[in-house]
């Protein structure tokens, strides 16, 4: 994520357009390092701003946050000063990451005063501080001493100024002579040397200023010819033509569907896809703070289901080490059964032509009547004939038996093993905190995970799990209803009790992954809901990272589940076959409410 001095910029130009005019008419802090202040300019608008040093924040937002009973000293303060106060302006000096909002309001004595909170987004130097007419700090919503900071210190009644920790130049007012000395003659990565020399510019703006020059962000600055270096500057300065003259494009790039970067200027660099996996797609925004706090709360949601899901992931991946390791033992003790047939032949052969055999024998040839073959039987010379033909007989019974066993516990390690890949595709699968609800209970079921069960008053059960969960809702280009289930238990409920006979299933050849089911509602599909729906099934299973992916569909009516058979285990014999790629760019989801 890249919210360096281009965003701010846009953001302030946004915020200027609706808040200036207005008046503060209340004052929130959620938690220690936010603000919320709610303005009333015609509409009401609510900002949102955090001085996290994890998550440094401000926009516009409809989301309400509760407050704490007690407001903290710093609202309190802010509250005595700003409560009912005008915004006058919203500057940003230079491309600075600061705001400067200017509030005029009335002081005890009922005269005029001006004030400035000023919104530092650094980074863990972030802040938010209210600063007098006098550029005195009257407070801030965290305190910086001398003993935390030797460059600056943020406490009340100190001068407030903006650090300059490193000499920076302002890319809004360079020019070429300056570009050339600061950029082109540094020994460093080109990219590197442009965010080096210049405030407010991310390395992903740096970056994306050497692609629009077609130039390798990672080569050597020195190495840059003058009419090189010249092309570069001049990609730089239309990239700051299109924040001076204010031509904002608010945009999220997303892999899949994680979001991964955002910007307010076209993001070329993320034109292309990486090969072997998710390609990119840009979704764009009609304002900054619409495309802040969904790219926020998309990336939240996306980190919490992987912290969520992680323990379920830990559990998974070491009960499939587990029944690897025991797949791997058992298919080596059953190649030591092998031989058990031999160990037959021999004892068979012993008991025909035993009379012959003297006394003290290390071996003896006979004819193998199987094959016509003369072979030759190893013998304990301590035993006897009948004793040596006893102990191959013996052999073969016990390698017998043990390849019996081993035949049906292969077959339920691979089933376990299989069941197992199921759930950790599942897993990649989940979207939400309720999608592993049904995952969790699942491995609770099957003894991976170990039920705890609340102790309950005489006469009282145990409460059930509540599932919330549903499966994903697409719709087809040609109107056509298809579902994909997040794990075993709804590809069950799809296939077996929401589907009709007439109704099409597809499923990834041979792999773990989502049923999806196609809704005909009696109708014939045409050639574009086979292919989006392969395409479905090719995405939500295992190997949603290659390039293409064989589809196996039929009707539901010929698809059927072995007794017995784990959830999401299904059988079929006539089937149709189609190539689709894990691609559903374009393809629309409905949200169930």
């Amino acid at each position: 994520m890249a919210f360096d001095g281009s965003v701010i910029s846009a953001l302030v130009c946004e915020l200027k357009a609706r808040l200036v005019g207005g008046r503060i008419v209340k004052i929130a802090q959620p938690e220690k390092d936010e603000l919320v202040l709610t303005v009333k300019n015609y509409d009401q608008y609510r900002l949102y701003l955090s001085a996290s040093a994890g998550l440094p924040l401000i926009y516009l937002t409809d989301q309400a946050k509760p407050n704490p009973v007690v407001a903290p000293n710093f609202c309190m303060l802010l509250r005595k000063h700003l409560n009912s106060a005008r915004i006058l302006d919203i500057t940003q000096p230079g491309l600075e990451r600061i705001i400067n909002i200017e509030i005029e309001h009335l002081d005890e004595m009922g005269d005029i005063c001006r004030k400035t909170l000023a919104v530092e987004i650094m980074g863990k130097h972030s802040n938010i501080i209210l600063i007098d007419d006098k550029q005195t700090v009257v407070d801030s919503i965290k305190h910086v001493s001398g003993f935390v900071s030797s460059v600056r210190e943020v406490l009340p009644g100190r001068e407030y100024f903006i650090p300059k920790t490193s000499e920076k130049f302002d890319p809004l007012n360079t020019d070429w002579d300056t570009f050339s000395t600061q950029v082109c003659e540094k020994p460093a990565a080109i990219g590197k040397a442009i965010y080096s020399a210049y405030t407010g510019i991310s390395p992903l703006l740096a970056n994306e200023i050497c692609v629009r020059a077609s130039l390798d962000p990672e080569a050597p600055a020195k190495s840059l010819s003058q009419d090189v270096g010249l092309h570069l500057y001049r990609n730089f300065e239309r990239v700051m033509d299109l924040i001076r003259g204010q031509e904002f494009s608010p945009n999220i790039v997303c892999q899949g569907k994680e979001p991964i970067e955002f910007s307010c200027i076209p993001l070329t660099c993320y034109s292309s896809s990486p090969n072997s996996e998710e390609p990119y797609t840009i979704k764009q925004y009609e304002s900054v703070s619409e495309m802040l706090e969904a790219y926020y709360a998309a990336k939240n949601a996306v980190s919490r289901i992987r912290q969520k899901s992680s323990d379920l992931r830990r559990i998974v991946n070491t009960a499939i080490e587990r029944e690897s390791k025991k797949l791997d033992l058992q298919e080596k003790q059953l190649k030591d059964t092998e031989k058990r047939d031999k160990f037959k032949v021999y004892g068979e052969l012993i008991t025909t032509y035993g009379y012959g055999v003297e006394p003290g024998a290390k071996s003896f040839q006979a004819l193998n009547y199987y094959t016509n073959e003369e072979i030759t039987i190893p013998l304990d010379p301590q035993l006897s004939a009948m004793e040596n033909a006893k102990k191959y007989f013996d052999k073969y019974s016990k390698q017998k038996r043990t390849f019996e066993a081993l035949t049906t516990q292969l077959a339920q390690t691979r089933d376990a093993l299989a069941h197992l890949e199921s759930i950790r595709t599942a897993l990649d699968i989940a979207v939400k905190e309720e999608d592993l609800v049904q995952l969790k209970e699942e491995l609770t079921e099957y003894g991976y995970i170990r039920r705890h069960y609340e102790k309950q008053g005489p006469g009282k059960k145990n409460k059930k799990v509540k599932i919330t969960s549903r499966p994903f809702h697409y719709i087809s280009s040609d109107g056509f209803h298809m579902y994909v289930g997040k794990n075993n238990y709804q590809n069950d409920e799809l296939t077996f009790e929401f589907a009709n006979g007439g109704d099409w299933w597809f499923h990834a050849k041979g792999i773990p992954g989502s049923h999806v089911i196609v809704k005909t509602e009696g109708k014939e599909l045409p050639d574009r809901a086979y292919e989006e729906a392969g395409r479905l099934a090719a995405y939500y299973s295992k190997n949603r990272d290659a390039d293409k992916v064989e589809i196996d569909y039929l009707e539901k009516k010929n698809v059927k589940k072995p007794n017995g058979a784990k959830p999401g285990f299904v059988v079929y014999y006539t089937n149709y076959s189609l190539i689709a790629s894990p691609d559903i760019t374009g393809l629309t989801e409905i949200t169930e409410k």
